[in-house]
């Protein structure tokens, strides 16, 4: 098997255990998936680690996040307050260049909020398409999450059908 079919391998099974890892709510083994300035050799006693490796995470609809503590931060949240989520992903494509590989899918997410204030049923479960490009680098310890970009698809509304889109209005 070659090196790069290998590294194809090892990227998917890291961008696989991403997903699983928010399904589960383990934010502890989350944390690990992510690039840490310790991944890179970098000694945060005597380096600023925001000036190596930093990560970079934008979920639909936020605004950009840079840094371990407002990425993991916004994980830390988004799990708290998420009480079912299950992401089934296709149009899956790898791409692996040296120490750095870049993963674009599509994320099929059902997610179920807390249940209504009368009674023990669950939520109501919610479907999302969202499109996301993962970004990887190489380290001693395997791939690692080095900026994860999500972004909503949006759909055509039932008022929308058969109605070609309008143009956008571009200034000359």
């Amino acid at each position: 098997m070659s090196t790069a079919h290998s590294d194809v391998e090892q990227v998917e099974l890291a961008n696989t255990a991403f997903y699983e890892t928010i399904e589960r709510g383990d934010f502890e083994e989350l944390s690990g998936l992510w690039l840490s300035p310790a991944d890179l050799g970098v000694d945060e006693t005597y380096h600023d680690p925001a000036d190596t490796g930093v990560i970079s995470c934008v979920h639909p609809g936020w605004p950009a996040l840079t840094g371990r503590g407002e990425v993991l931060r916004s994980y830390a949240l988004i799990m708290a307050n998420t009480d079912y989520i299950q992401f089934f992903l296709t149009d899956v494509h790898v791409s692996v260049t040296g120490d750095t590989a870049v993963v674009t899918c599509t994320e099929n997410i059902l997610s179920g909020g807390p249940p209504p204030e009368e009674g023990d049923d669950p939520g109501p479960l919610l479907g999302q398409l969202v499109v996301a490009t993962n970004v990887f680098r190489r380290t001693p310890a395997g791939w690692k999450l080095w900026s994860h970009h999500a972004s909503p698809v949006l759909t055509e509304s039932e008022d929308d059908e058969g109605t070609a889109p309008e143009e956008p209005d571009i200034p000359a």
